[in-house]
């Protein structure tokens, strides 16, 4: 490639939606146009906001509070001080260095790269593509906490633990930043068990836990999609979770994934099958006063057609009577 080629590239071509190709090009430069591997990952870490911020994290939380308790370091503001440096001898500070490179060698000789399970971005072989589900799914921002991915590195979290017998399902899957998945980590006492057989609650007595396969149209792991017995118009959905649970408060976090993946599904088939469908109402009757007849949690999708009710303002307000077509204080004079 030519000097006037790789201007132009690096102009007018290269892809700045990240940081990568540039720093690539630049350090290539930087060492007489060949690198390893190794070198350009170092170029890449040292541009990464969101590692350092990473370890800045881990500097204050975590080694620097056991090192301050112990009296071995001091902190003013943001500068950490060693405790009794200027009175150690070059001699004694080379020993005290040896004997840190000793310990470290130690305990990665013994640990191996365990000791950045931590930094992983999930146990298991989740796919790439997967991952960028995840990702995409939280529109990049961290579920726990909110940040966004260009502040925090996001890294993909098995909600239920693989090693308390959660799945690799896109449902038990969740988008964290390093710091909320740091902390939630895989060390709740939970007896996860408990949970893996909840799923497979059923009551006997319940139409939903016993319904007719035939019935299904769409399923996941977690819950199905059926057609409504007594449609309120054309193609009038439930979506119900497979475990008997009486209130929508009561599912779990994969369960609620599991129901919106379907909810979205369905959506889309409905409005691809019917094009006259514009827009959808989602309702939960959750509880007898609300209306709820059959004790087990449904969540019903309903389409909806210009001209299907005369005046479809307010929604589902209108379960109440009255209540759908209110004026909003903002238009009252």
């Amino acid at each position: 490639m030519t000097f006037d080629k790789l201007s132009e590239f690096i102009n007018q071509n290269i892809d700045m939606s990240q940081i990568f190709q540039s720093v690539m090009i630049r350090t290539l430069l930087d060492h007489g146009g060949e690198c390893t591997q190794d070198q350009i990952a170092t170029a890449l870490l040292q541009c990464d906001i969101s590692q350092f911020e990473y370890y800045k994290i881990i500097t204050n939380n975590m080694v620097g509070r056991v090192l301050r308790k112990h009296g071995v370091v001091v902190k003013d503001k943001k500068i950490y001080s060693l405790v009794g440096y200027t009175s150690f001898t070059q001699d004694e500070k080379d020993l005290l260095i040896g004997q840190c490179d000793k310990k470290l060698k130690e305990y990665i000789d013994k640990r191996g790269e365990e000791i950045w399970s931590h930094r992983k971005q999930s146990p298991g072989n989740i796919s790439g593509r997967l991952k960028y589900e995840i990702l995409k799914k939280a529109c990049f921002h961290c579920e726990l906490c909110g940040v966004s991915a260009d502040i925090r590195a996001l890294e993909v979290d098995h909600i239920v633990p693989r090693n308390k017998y959660g799945t690799d399902d896109i449902n038990n899957l969740q988008a964290l930043c390093y710091s909320c998945n740091s902390m939630k980590q895989d060390t709740d006492a939970t007896d996860f068990r408990e949970f893996r057989e909840l799923y497979h609650d059923s009551d006997e007595d319940c139409i939903f836990c016993h319904i007719d396969e035939k019935r299904i149209e769409l399923e996941n792991k977690l819950a199905y999609l059926i057609e409504d017995n007594y449609p309120v118009t054309h193609l009038h959905r439930l979506i119900i979770p497979k475990r008997h649970v009486g209130s929508y408060f009561e599912l779990s976090r994969p369960e609620i994934n599991a129901c919106h993946q379907l909810l979205a599904d369905a959506r889309k088939l409905i409005m691809t099958h019917d094009h006259i469908v514009e827009a959808v109402n989602i309702g939960i009757n959750d509880g007898e006063t609300a209306g709820q007849t059959i004790p087990h949690c449904h969540i019903h999708l309903i389409p909806r057609r210009l001209g299907d009710v005369d005046n479809p303002r307010g929604g589902i307000r209108n379960i109440i009577p009255g209540k759908g077509d209110y004026i909003p204080a903002s238009q009252i004079d």
